[in-house]
């Protein structure tokens, strides 16, 4: 009798270099083991893929002749093995992310969910790939189940987007509302990070729809505006912000300073080009080439009511544009990073670009160093509790337009998860089924969390627009 056939499995661990690369190689190590356990044939990269080389050399896999393709976000990555990788492959990859090992208050070691989350939005909305999802680590009895029921063929489900309709608030102020984003402008630093999809934009639509213009500088334009700001208004700058975030006195002062110096350039970039947003490529060349992070000024901006996004995330620039039209306030740009399944809590955070006015205690809004680079400046503290909304324009797959993400919940008190600026949200719906709908849903890895409830608005201004609304 011929003994059966191994299933083939190809493996390929992706990973950044800037999170915690030992336990992010551990996890990978841990999940080749299960699935050689489980009897696969397991073949792949036996390091993490995080260079471009790295990527060439798993591109050369015969990953089309596998019974299974899994990635293992092994931590985050931006999406360019994605794409390479799997944008033009016809079986699903089984994307596998992994829970946040660190203590409470150290930084993301992993951000892992957020990596999958990423790799779902390139496949699905620049791909046309539907991606599959396992969350946990490789010794939870879930996850070994779900890998058997894998190597049998039966890969993850993808839940069925939400279609239900919902109240919908009275049309004049909403059109009102609308009324008062027609030329507005929103500002732009630099071009998408690679690998960023959700970064890219149709400036076209934007005016369409909305009104709303884009005024883009470079990177060395912007540092050319916080070169020539004078010592004068820098040293204004630095003795507002230390009056109002105290703390700002233990972080180096040459980097608060710079700081300064960017929150100046940036304010009155803002004033001359008449702008009511920005979005900033906020990294790799702010703290590679001027030796500062951006968070704590785009965190100043917002506290002086100017909506800010990191990553250079247009489309979050503009839902925040769009929740402050219809009466949200202030709001923050959130990648959703950590799931309990058992408290129906997703964890959203970012690494430090809160405004001050959103921290759970803003007389303790601590100002540190950023997670990740260990330099200045950025915020560290939990953020607001109470009643909750989640928004985001985005891609709508196979159209030329938009579609309108929502969620609720409450941000639940506890103290702050992840260094960076953290709000634990118990949802209304199935936490587990939100996160798997956000990954192969193709939905962005940022959302915008705001503390006022506008949904019945936004789904009116959605409607009055003519995007459809997938609402949890």
């Amino acid at each position: 009798m011929t003994a059966a056939r191994r299933p083939r499995v190809v493996l390929v661990p992706t990973a950044r270099p800037t999170f915690a690369v030992d336990v992010a190689r551990e996890r990978a190590a841990e999940a080749r083991a299960l699935l050689t356990e489980l009897g696969a044939e397991v073949t792949g990269p036996a390091d993490l893929v995080m260079t471009p080389e790295d990527l060439e050399a798993a591109a050369a896999l015969p990953l089309a002749d596998a019974d299974l393709v899994v990635n293992v976000c092994a931590s985050f990555s931006d999406a360019s093995p994605a794409l390479r990788l799997y944008g033009d492959l016809d079986q699903p990859v089984l994307l596998w992310s992994f829970r946040e090992p660190g203590p409470v208050g150290d930084r993301l070691w992993l951000n892992s969910m957020c990596g999958a989350n990423l790799f779902g939005h390139a496949l699905v909305v620049h791909a046309g790939r539907t991606p599959r999802h396992v969350h946990g680590d490789p010794g939870e009895p879930a996850v070994r189940e779900a890998l058997v029921r894998a190597l049998a063929g039966d890969l993850p489900e993808v839940p069925a987007l939400p279609a239900e309709q919902r109240d919908r608030a009275e049309l004049q102020p909403v059109q009102a509302a609308l009324a008062t984003l027609q030329g507005r402008r929103l500002g732009l630093v630099g071009e998408a990070p690679p690998g960023f999809t959700p970064s890219h934009y149709d400036g076209a639509l934007l005016e369409k729809l909305l009104g709303i213009e884009v005024e883009q500088i470079s990177v060395d334009d912007m540092f050319g505006k916080v070169a020539a700001v004078p010592e004068a208004e820098r040293d204004t700058e630095r003795a507002s912000a230390l009056a109002a975030q105290p703390s700002l006195a233990a972080v180096d002062q040459d980097q608060v300073g710079l700081s300064a110096r960017v929150t100046s350039a940036m304010r009155s970039w803002r004033d001359d080009a008449d702008l009511s947003g920005m979005a900033i490529r906020c990294w790799p060349e702010f703290p590679t080439s001027l030796g500062v992070c951006p968070c704590s000024s785009l965190s100043r901006l917002a506290d002086a009511g100017t909506p800010t996004a990191c990553e250079r995330d247009v489309y979050g620039a503009i839902t925040m544009m769009l929740l402050e039209a219809l009466g949200a306030g202030t709001t923050y740009l959130v990648d959703t990073v950590d799931l309990d399944s058992e408290a129906n809590v997703v964890r959203l955070w970012h690494c430090g670009a809160a405004a001050t006015s959103l921290a759970a205690d803003p007389a303790e809004a601590t100002q540190s160093v950023h997670c990740n680079r260990k330099i200045g400046v950025a915020g560290n503290f939990p953020l607001r509790t109470g009643p909750v909304v989640m928004a985001r324009l985005t891609e709508d797959p196979g159209t030329s337009g938009l579609r309108l993400l929502i969620a609720s919940g409450e941000s639940v008190p506890e103290p702050n998860r992840f260094q960076g600026n953290t709000a634990a949200v118990r949802l209304d719906t199935d936490a587990a089924a939100f996160v798997q709908g956000l990954v192969t849903g193709g939905f962005p890895h940022h959302t915008v969390l705001a503390w006022t409830d506008v949904r019945p608005a936004l789904r009116t201004a959605a409607d009055q627009l003519g995007i459809p609304v997938v609402e949890w």
